[in-house]
């Protein structure tokens, strides 16, 4: 799970990186069936990363909000903290993937709490990561611009769990 939600964190990162050689222009197009703009969607990204980790405890909240857009400049620094966050889920104490975690803050303040398993809460920030990080793809390429390789393979690759054998 641990190596899940690391490859999570780097593709957003890889991704993050090639979003800032873009214009303010491009971070702005989008296409229909997808979240919304470049810049949108990559701050989506990382803010639902941070709303399952409040959600879990392992980060403080408040619970940020999406209309609270991250500036491209400062994906950085949120990434930075995400990554601590992660890696001290599995660190020290045991953590336990069948806890069940109780989310409150629902959209429609009205709807009752979920109980929410700690693995499916971890599932689902893997989840979220790639597909709107797909949506990203998809806008790119629609509009003839280059994409970064973020696939489990370019990953393993690059931390060296992917080599060919001497």
């Amino acid at each position: 799970m641990l190596q899940s939600l690391c490859h999570d964190l780097w593709a957003t990162e890889k991704l993050a990186a090639h979003c800032r050689t873009l214009t303010k222009e491009q971070l702005e197009l989008t296409v229909p069936g997808t979240y919304g703009s470049i810049r949108r969607t990559l701050s989506h990204i990382v803010r639902g990363d941070e709303r399952y980790l409040v959600r879990l405890g392992v980060l403080p909240g408040p619970m940020p909000s999406d209309d609270d857009v991250i500036p491209i400049e400062e994906l950085g620094a949120h990434l930075a903290k995400l990554k601590a966050a992660v890696e001290g889920i599995f660190s020290g104490a045991q953590f336990d993937p069948d806890a069940v975690v109780i989310d409150a803050q629902r959209r429609r303040p009205t709807d009752p709490p979920l109980e929410i398993t700690s693995w499916t809460m971890l599932a689902q920030f893997v989840h979220h990561g790639s597909d709107h990080r797909a949506h990203i793809g998809t806008i790119l390429g629609a509009h003839g611009l280059p994409t970064p390789g973020l696939d489990v393979w370019a990953y393993g690759r690059e931390i060296g769990a992917i080599r060919e054998k001497k």
